[in-house]
């Protein structure tokens, strides 16, 4: 039997899968380090906080950046499709990265972000 998005095979029966696929997009992730030059990357995601997770990742590993500054520095996400621009604190991300999820969209988002940014799943 084949498979339908958002449904799963499960002991011979179809069941509703939680986790509602959302359409990738394309998104540009600009930052500024702590010598004050901004940087930006492209990146592929499903959700802003998964594109503020591969831009850090991706700045920090990038050898012209210097350290990222915590707290109230801004994250902006601009997505390309329809190119809207979000500015993200970092107080604020972490806090959402560090909230217990609630639902389990919300738990595989908290765990495929942290696994992006290198951060031990939490339990």
């Amino acid at each position: 039997m084949p498979h339908s998005p958002g449904l799963c095979l499960v002991a011979n029966e179809r069941r509703i899968s939680y986790f509602a696929f959302m359409p990738l997009r394309s998104c540009r992730v600009t930052i500024q380090d702590m010598d004050g030059i901004t940087h930006t990357v492209e990146v592929t995601t499903e959700t802003l906080y998964e594109a503020v997770a591969q831009g850090l990742a991706a700045i920090r590993g990038n050898e012209w950046a210097a350290g990222i500054a915590e707290g109230l520095n801004a994250v902006k996400v601009s997505v390309a499709n329809v190119r809207v621009e979000h500015a993200v604190k970092m107080v604020d991300f972490k806090k959402w990265l560090e909230r217990p999820g609630g639902s389990p969209r919300e738990v595989g988002q908290h765990q495929r972000i942290r696994a992006i940014l290198g951060i031990p799943l939490s339990r």
